[in-house]
């Protein structure tokens, strides 16, 4: 008998920490994965849709800003929302139905025949994709051993790149198809709405959300299933005298918010929100206008989509330094590195003239934000113990899309008072003072969730 075999059981926290990555967390991870990607590309998407509505119905920079915009109204009050219901009735439940909502919204958009119909509907989106991101990641941190959990929450950011780089190749290929070539990008869509039903029945609900409501036995259960892909077999704490301690008493919302703001967490919490604001103005601002940008550069429809995919596959190799030096260096030096790239490749791109200096300064650009976002959302959910992870998560991120449906309107009056060079000058900014904002967090590189 192996010494996997004979010991001790441990708090299930312990228990979940000292596991090796297995065909179990795999699962986890790319069945979140895809839904991540499939939230990436709606929002990739829009931005090719933008280009081309512009041409075809002959909208104005103010009526396009309020397509983005209004995606990142629902979003932001999705993320805020999203949180709190993951920490009421379950990570799983919750991340399945924003798949559903935002996958039946985007197929209905192919239908549209003006402007109103297509603005409520991307509010409908929004409000299931800005759910979808806080409650994925809160999920997946809830099952990786400590050891490798920042590695894994970048990993499962990086499916963000598979999802835009498939937006990207829709907008190059299947938008400028026909004049109906955006009505078929948004139908493809609704592969989140189908995907939300695997989600539901196939993925396990976090055993340390289920232990912290008192559901001991389907926690245990849980644990065990992940111990046997692992090849360990432990003795059960599952109580089964009776004695099992009660479930944790729901808290009201308002002393839930109250709690971010507390002694301990407030400066944490103001960090991550400087922080997730500004990340998202920047990167909001700059790829979702930058297809438009390319295009009023000169640059024809297909050439700028073919630009845009270019940029994308960037940000793979992206993801995977700051998934390696995540836990090499740490989250918060990790994140500042990658932000202080991303303003310096802002501010190169802004001012880069010829087509190649274009595609390399937004290659590099692509690169250090991409892989900053993988850094931000491993850090997020280590900032508030369980009781708290999923609505402090969600909180930072709907703090941070306001700063999204800021971004697109301002982008027409910045280009307007000084062109390209001021706009990405003004994203570098912004990108500074998240660096700075980064060291204010709490870096857990290698400790246990907080069980609370």
């Amino acid at each position: 008998m192996t010494d996997a075999e004979t010991r001790t059981a441990g708090t299930l926290s312990e228990r979940l920490d000292r596991l090796p990555f297995t065909r179990r967390h795999l699962r986890v991870l790319t069945g979140s994965g895809l839904g991540w990607a499939l939230d990436a590309m709606d929002v990739g998407l829009i931005s090719f849709v933008i280009a081309a509505l512009a041409a075809q119905w002959g909208l104005q920079p103010s009526e396009t800003a309020w397509i983005a915009s209004v995606g990142f109204i629902g979003m932001a009050i999705g993320a805020s929302v999203g949180g709190l219901l993951a920490d009421r009735f379950g990570r799983r439940s919750v991340f399945a139905l924003t798949l559903l909502v935002y996958g039946l919204a985007t197929g209905a958009s192919a239908l549209v025949g003006g402007l109103v119909a297509l603005l409520v509907l991307r509010f409908v989106v929004g409000l299931g994709l800005g759910a979808e991101l806080p409650v994925a990641s809160t999920y997946v941190s809830e099952f990786a051993p400590a050891r490798i959990r920042g590695r894994l929450i970048v990993i499962l950011e990086a499916f963000w790149a598979i999802g835009w780089t498939a937006a990207a190749l829709i907008g190059f290929l299947v938008i400028p198809s026909s004049e109906n070539g955006w009505r078929w990008a948004f139908a493809l869509g609704m592969i989140p709405a189908a995907y939300a039903l695997i989600v539901r029945w196939g993925l396990p609900e976090s055993p340390r959300w289920l232990d912290r409501r008192g559901r001991h036995a389907e926690a245990e259960a849980v644990v065990q299933s992940f111990e046997a892909s692992a090849g360990a077999s432990v003795t059960s704490t599952a109580p089964t005298d009776g004695t099992a301690p009660a479930p944790a008493a729901a808290a009201t919302v308002g002393a839930r918010l109250g709690a971010l703001w507390s002694s301990e967490f407030r400066v944490r919490t103001a960090c991550l929100w400087l922080v997730w604001f500004c990340v998202n103005f920047s990167y909001y601002g700059a790829f979702i206008w930058i297809p438009s940008i390319l295009v009023a550069q000169g640059y024809d429809l297909v050439r700028s989509f073919g630009f845009t995919l270019i940029i994308t596959l960037a940000q793979l190799p992206g993801y995977a330094m700051a998934a390696w030096l995540i836990e090499v260096w740490g989250r918060r030096a990790t994140l500042s590195v990658f932000l202080v790239g991303s303003a310096a490749s802002a501010v190169v791109f802004g001012t880069a003239g010829s087509p190649g200096a274009v595609i390399a300064a937004g290659m590099a650009l692509s690169f250090f934000n991409l892989g900053a976002w993988g850094a931000l959302y491993a850090v997020t959910p280590e900032m508030y113990p369980t009781s708290l992870r999923a609505t402090g998560s969600g909180w930072a991120a709907g703090a941070g899309r306001i700063a999204s449906i800021i971004a697109p309107l301002m982008v027409p009056v910045l280009l307007v008072a000084g062109g390209a060079p001021a706009l990405f000058t003004v994203f570098a900014a912004f990108f500074v003072v998240a660096a700075l904002a980064a060291w204010g967090l709490v870096d857990r590189r290698g400790m246990a969730l907080d069980e609370r």
